[in-house]
């Protein structure tokens, strides 16, 4: 599953057509991965705002999966072209808070000039990290004019999706995204506090390690087995830590009623006895 949507390009689907009416596009991301989850789950959309900037649409939908909530930003264009990025809601606010300093940066800038303009065309630039996920925040200038070009990707690679924000409605954006994030909050509903140190312990010649990490998708817990040419290794979610352990010590408790039951003891008993008819008699 990628983490990102397809990015620019033409999304099927019949939202955020001329009407406004509603779709679900192709081109998802960790956020969100699909209309319906592979367990089933349905997404829902909680909010959704709708701006006009010159020739563009921008939609902008508060929506929550198994996941969290997160925003979904889509841009659609005079020529029907689509393009949407994701941002957490944590993100989103970061988002809001560049969008006021490009503005004001912006407004103190002179008229084009259009016989003067920056070798990569870029005024201003910033960079915002999500998890596996960079934001690319890009104020730039060409002959058509002045816009903040919106990029993100993952770092582990995979496609890059943008859109674009005409400079002057960088302060409409910003708006509407304080509506919104006044509404919903800026918590993604993940762990907060500091995660345990991880653990290790060693049985004959393996090694298991107990490391607990954190993604997009919640806590989890890695446990690895490592021999000398070997490894292997099995994540749990956080949310099925309680059913994992209770299955491990049911297990414990039935191999130890088990080792103490009397048929287990006179097995013992005839071991023992066999041994030592084995053991050769002192002279």
């Amino acid at each position: 599953m990628s983490d990102i949507g397809s990015g620019d390009g033409d999304l099927g689907g019949p939202k955020y057509n001329a009407a406004g009416s509603s779709m679900e596009g192709a081109g998802r991301c960790d956020f969100d991965p699909s209309v319906k989850t592979p367990q089933g789950q349905t997404e829902q959309e909680l909010a959704t705002k709708m701006l006009q900037i010159q020739s563009k649409r921008f939609y902008l939908d508060v929506k929550q999966n198994r996941r969290g909530r997160f925003i979904k930003v889509a841009e659609i264009g005079a020529d029907g072209r689509r393009s949407q990025v994701y941002l957490a809601l944590s993100t989103a606010a970061e988002f809001r808070d560049h969008l006021s300093t490009f503005s004001d940066y912006y407004a103190s800038l002179g008229p084009p000039n259009p016989d003067n303009l920056p070798e990569d065309g870029k005024l201003k630039s910033e960079m915002m990290t999500k998890d596996n996920r960079r934001y690319y925040l890009d104020l730039k200038e060409n002959a058509r004019g002045r816009f903040l070009r919106v990029s993100q990707t993952i770092t582990r690679g995979g496609p890059r999706s943008q859109i674009a924000i005409p400079a002057q409605g960088m302060i409409e954006f910003r708006d509407a995204l304080t509506d919104l994030l006044e509404e919903f909050g800026t918590n993604d509903g993940g762990f907060k506090g500091d995660l345990p140190e991880e653990r290790h312990m060693k049985v004959d010649n393996k090694n298991f390690y107990f490391d607990i990490g954190q993604n997009n998708r919640g806590v989890y817990m890695r446990i690895s087995e490592v021999k000398s040419n070997f490894r292997t290794a099995i994540t749990v979610p956080e949310k099925c830590w309680t059913r994992f352990r209770d299955i491990f010590n049911d297990y414990c408790e039935k191999m130890k009623k088990s080792s103490e039951s009397p048929s287990s003891i006179t097995a013992d008993n005839n071991t023992i006895q066999q041994q030592q008819q084995q053991q050769p008699q002192a002279k």
